[in-house]
């Protein structure tokens, strides 16, 4: 059992669950106390020792299973259902429909009698499939695939039909016929059970077998290859990664060595030297930005804009004043529920508000919206920050709007994903905005993300 722990620890661990060494041991020591009689009771000691993570419970029950359960389905002996007369016209059926298929004579015979596939068997078809040479969970549905194939359970399946078949012209009822048919089918689902048991605890020994590989930093994960478990630790970080940035804004907003002498401070401060001026003070103020956001939310820049506005509506004490826009294929006013609302309440209610679907990007569209409803909120103090990839479906890009913008702003900002070689291609504008706007940063990942936001709010 404690072999079979610590197999089950180190899988947990190639599958991200943080557990040290000190935890395994208190698992040990817990299951010595509670003991491994009863399984609800072990597994209640090992869950409580193991997870300290709400989103590492799944994974836990994933694992848990496939190194402390049953792997051999329960199945019934079809025959014993059947009365002396029905058993012989299953045999004859069986002679009549088989031929010289042995193999899938065999698997039949083994179906209606409810014998569960051997180790031998597994060892067998897994080898044929490749399993052992799997290392990760994700392989799991392929390799099931591959064995159910090895297995012939696609042609048991025609197999059963065929002697069904038979069974009917033979003359037996077609109650007696719909029972044993869904006896077969759940014997044929036992199989197919023990094969994903099979695959299933195979990889997660072969995973334990690993030393757990290290996980990239999540602020450099590109955002088209964040995973749901990513996504949601990121959400957890960002009102640190926030705070983080809302430090470095306010001091760097402070400019205590420029701007117009305050002649009351340098007196005050040089009394001591007989009112001397030896030390030079200034007007000492902090310049927020005005920001006006303008994000894409289609599917391709979806995490990069619900990141971008948590992060600008968690740094709000040193922003001026925000205005928020969001578009798929026209523009929406989405400042109020920032108002409203928590910073990520807000933004999980406007992009479920907003979802992607049918309809296409279409920026130049919505920039037209923006110049007929919106315009007023831009002056000399603004700095506008688009956020999207600058690809329009081939519409009108508006480039006329863009320019006039930027001319009406203090700058207006591209924050675009993609790099520079991209610009161009395809159906994207970027290489048209770019020289209408201030400047563009890349935000592809979270990093260079905070890293312009950084940048726009120190420069105020």
């Amino acid at each position: 059992m404690d072999t079979r722990m610590v197999q089950f620890i180190r899988a947990l661990r190639a599958a991200g669950v943080r557990i040290s060494l000190a935890e395994s041991q208190d698992a040990m020591y817990g299951v010595d106390a509670v003991g491994a009689g009863n399984r609800d009771h072990f597994r209640s000691t090992l869950k409580a020792t193991l997870v300290k993570e709400g989103r590492d419970q799944s994974t836990f029950d994933y694992f848990f299973p496939l190194f402390f359960g049953n792997n051999t389905p329960p199945m019934e002996n079809i025959p014993d259902n059947l009365s002396p007369q029905e058993q012989q016209m299953l045999q004859d059926a069986l002679q009549s429909m088989m031929g010289n298929m042995q193999a899938l004579k065999d698997l039949l015979r083994q179906l209606l009698e409810g014998r569960p596939f051997s180790q031998e068997q597994l060892n067998q078809m897994g080898q044929q499939s490749g399993v052992n040479q799997g290392s990760e969970m994700y392989q799991r549905q392929w390799f099931e695939r591959r064995m159910n194939r090895q297995a012939g359970m696609q042609q048991l399946q025609e197999a059963i039909e065929q002697l069904l078949q038979e069974l009917r012209e033979m003359g037996m009822s077609e109650q007696a016929l719909g029972e044993l048919r869904e006896q077969l089918r759940q014997n044929a689902q036992g199989l197919s059970e023990q094969i994903s048991n099979y695959v299933g605890t195979s990889l997660a020994e072969q995973m334990a077998q690993q030393e757990p590989q290290p996980k990239p930093d999540l602020m450099d994960v590109p955002f088209t290859q964040l995973g749901q478990s990513e996504v949601d630790a990121i959400r957890d970080e960002i009102r640190r990664l926030a705070a983080r940035l809302r430090s470095r804004a306010s001091l760097r907003q402070k400019r205590s060595h420029s701007g117009t002498l305050d002649v009351r401070k340098v007196m005050r401060h040089n009394m001591r030297y007989g009112g001397v001026p030896l030390e030079l003070k200034y007007h000492t103020k902090q310049v927020k930005p005005r920001l006006v956001l303008i994000c894409d939310v289609s599917t391709s820049m979806r995490y990069c804009a619900e990141f971008l506005l948590t992060l600008v509506y968690e740094l709000q004490d040193v922003v001026a004043k925000t205005d928020s826009f969001i578009f798929i294929d026209d523009l929406v006013d989405i400042s109020m529920t920032f108002e409203e609302k928590q910073p990520q309440e807000a933004v999980s209610h406007v992009l479920h508000q907003n979802p992607p679907g049918y309809y296409s990007t279409d920026l130049g569209n919505s920039l037209k919206t923006f110049q007929r409803d919106q315009m007023g909120k831009v002056s000399s103090k603004t700095t506008i920050i688009v956020l999207g990839d600058g690809r329009n479906n081939y519409n009108n890009p508006r480039l006329d709007i863009a320019s006039d913008m930027q001319r009406r702003s203090r700058r207006m900002i591209w924050f675009c994903p993609e790099p520079q070689s991209m610009w161009g291609t395809g159906d994207s504008d970027m290489h048209q905005y770019a020289p209408l706007s201030s400047g563009v940063y890349k935000v592809s990942n979270l990093r260079e993300l905070a890293g312009a936001v950084d940048a726009i709010l120190a420069d105020g």
